[in-house]
């Protein structure tokens, strides 16, 4: 059965944690992972700050590198790097023992992930590596799935399974639609930024856990 925790891990055991320190209102928000044998290459959203400010200070972040703007959008850009340096940190759980990363979210001083183990061996796997290299964390939540058909089966807040449902409900994700953001967001009571954002996040915890990201070596065996 599936295990959820929810970790606090102090930013220096993550990437970017240089680009954080000295930007203390950035927040970096990872979309999802792409995974080819040693290389990962992050897709995230970047706000609160300047983004040629970010994209400065990010250049001399050694743990980054191939620094790519893809899209702006009003609340937040969207970028895609590879990650060279903290190898032996937290992020490469996602490939060492087949844990899948469903939100990440880093600030000044640290980052909360929320990560998804397929059972409690991997999880101890997932111990054994912080224990290895000595990466230190603070578990806030650990829970299971112990009911089928629910969005905590797929890696859903109640939040974003309730802005995916009124969506749906309401015709947003018809062709026309037959609704607009600013009507789901009213029916929830809700920012049209706030339900944009439980959306994405809720797309992508679908998306991380009916279709995982495996490295190349392993689609190819």
């Amino acid at each position: 059965m599936s295990l959820f925790a929810e970790f606090h891990f102090p930013s220096a055991d993550f990437a970017l944690h240089p680009t954080l320190e000295r930007l203390p209102e950035l927040v970096v928000e990872i979309d999802r992972v792409a995974a080819s044998e040693e290389v990962l290459t992050p897709y995230f959203w970047v706000s609160g700050v300047d983004l040629d400010e970010f994209e400065s200070v990010a250049a001399e972040d050694s743990s980054v590198e191939d620094l790519q703007r893809l899209d702006d959008f009003e609340s937040a850009s969207l970028y895609r790097a590879t990650w060279t340096a903290n190898v032996d940190s937290i992020v490469y759980a996602y490939t060492q023992v087949g844990a899948t990363i469903l939100e990440a979210k880093g600030e000044h001083g640290r980052w909360d992930i929320r990560i998804r183990f397929d059972g409690a061996d991997t999880l101890e796997q997932f111990q054994r590596y912080t224990e290895r290299y000595d990466i230190s964390f603070e578990l806030k939540k650990l829970y299971e799935t112990s009911q089928p058909r629910t969005g905590g089966q797929y890696g859903l807040t109640e939040k974003q399974q309730a802005a995916l449902s009124t969506a749906w409900e309401l015709g947003y994700f018809e062709e026309p639609r037959e609704a607009t953001l600013d009507e789901v967001a009213s029916e929830l009571g809700i920012t049209r930024q706030s339900v944009s954002q439980r959306l994405r996040r809720g797309h992508h915890a679908l998306i991380a856990n009916t279709i995982r990201v495996t490295p190349v070596s392993a689609e190819k065996a």
